[in-house]
């Protein structure tokens, strides 16, 4: 690796910590005020979020998506969702960053374990 493009890794992965760091300040500020209840809560961001997705399909490939959704990934993202908007109303936050770091680590790793790929401790 370059050492441009270690740079480029790192201050793309230094956005995406404080994208995820704001999105969980912005998830508490809105559930921790009761400005919503955290089953709307899920439901408009899932549905956000799928209509974004929806728009930048058609204006990247100048059509509608036509391939079917894979149901497994659809309920493990509402499962997601759904958790850690109930979640948000209970957990402090360094708690709620410690499962969610913990959990995106298992599953990336038991992914990649499951798909036979070497761990290597430099990534």
């Amino acid at each position: 690796m370059t050492r441009a493009a270690g740079a480029s890794t790192v201050l793309l992965t230094a956005a995406a910590m404080i994208a995820f760091a704001a999105n969980s300040l912005l998830c508490r500020m809105a559930l921790g005020a009761q400005l919503i209840d955290a089953a709307s809560f899920t439901a408009v961001r899932l549905v956000c979020g799928a209509l974004f997705l929806a728009l930048l399909v058609v204006i990247r490939h100048r059509s509608v998506f036509s391939s079917r959704a894979d149901a497994i990934a659809v309920g493990a993202l509402f499962g997601y969702a759904i958790a850690f908007s109930f979640a948000y109303l209970g957990l402090s936050a360094g708690t709620g960053a410690l499962i969610l770091f913990g959990a995106v680590q298992i599953t990336m790793i038991g992914a990649g374990l499951i798909n036979r790929e070497r761990l290597s401790p430099l990534g």
